[in-house]
């Protein structure tokens, strides 16, 4: 009796840890205004964040909008995102943590730095510096609920322990699914990429595994290689690539899709052709195309 006690105690408490993690959570509730700042989507971080955890696969929804009944009916189905902020002299500081209803911190990124001047790039630069910790952390949503019945049925009987032991010999079949959402990658970008992860995780959460779902959307959730991501700024955007360097600064136009372009060396603009960005100048009295990959 004292076995089964011991084992009923030891998988109660694995199943309290697997709920304590972002893939039993859909919903993500991002404050539009954080607390060390002093008006709404200062320095444009509140739409960064919101974009980059819809990046990830999360369904985001600012503070002040109307919320599903979902989430409205009960705060714990979602996350809610807080900004750390530790700057110093020459360094823009900051840590994303996500926090569930209760306050509990079930996600902390790094610390993201930039020493960039400008507070607007620096404090984006910084912060997409500390999400790279939680882009490459497998992401696939699986109800809580899930998880608790999957390990606490080997406890209630004998023939439950049977037929969750059968669960692990289904994989190798539904290890397909997320194969082939993967292998679509190259050919999908953009906000494609994102509607990939979803398929791919809804899938194999039907099939009772989670594991290959993880892999799938870790692989999908990067980005093509040489693809630029855009920062707001007060005239434009600035195009900025993983390291992070800025790379290309936009100006805004009153044609839509059409930028006056600087990258320090040539001027030009950068428009958008085909469903593609590219950018011309002229080089040596030779013009010159250059196709950008862009992520707004």
């Amino acid at each position: 009796m004292k076995k089964y006690i011991l084992l009923f105690l030891v998988l109660l408490s694995i199943s309290g840890f697997a709920q304590n993690t972002i893939n039993n959570y859909k919903y993500v509730i991002v404050p539009e205004k954080f607390n060390f700042l002093k008006q709404n989507d200062q320095y444009k971080l509140t739409t960064l964040t919101k974009a980059l955890l819809e990046d990830k696969g999360f369904t985001v929804y600012l503070d002040n909008a109307d919320l599903p009944d979902e989430i409205a009916n009960n705060k714990c189905n979602a996350l809610v995102v807080d900004l750390l902020e530790k700057n110093t002299m020459f360094s823009t500081n900051l840590t994303m943590l996500l926090k569930d209803c209760r306050g509990k911190t079930i996600f902390e990124t790094k610390q993201g730095k930039s020493r960039e001047k400008e507070y607007t790039v620096s404090y984006n630069l910084a912060l997409r510096d500390a999400f790279s910790s939680l882009a490459e952390t497998p992401y696939a949503y699986q109800p809580a609920a899930e998880t608790t019945a999957t390990t606490a049925s080997p406890v209630s009987a004998g023939t439950a322990a049977t037929d969750t032991a059968t669960v692990p010999a289904t994989v190798p079949a539904t290890a397909t699914v997320p194969a082939t959402a993967t292998a679509s990658v190259p050919v999908a970008a953009g906000t494609a990429l994102s509607s990939s992860a979803n398929v791919a995780g809804s899938a194999v959460t039907s099939s009772g595994s989670a594991a290959p779902a993880a892999k799938a959307v870790a692989a999908e959730s990067k980005p093509a290689p040489g693809t630029l991501y855009a920062q707001p700024t007060a005239n434009g955007y600035q195009l900025i690539d993983t390291a992070p360097k800025i790379i290309l600064t936009l100006y805004k136009t009153s044609v839509e899709h059409y930028f006056i372009a600087a990258n320090g060396t040539a001027n030009g603009i950068v428009f958008k052709k085909n469903d593609s960005w590219v950018f011309e100048y002229y080089k040596g009295g030779q013009l010159i195309a250059e196709q950008l990959l862009i992520k707004f």
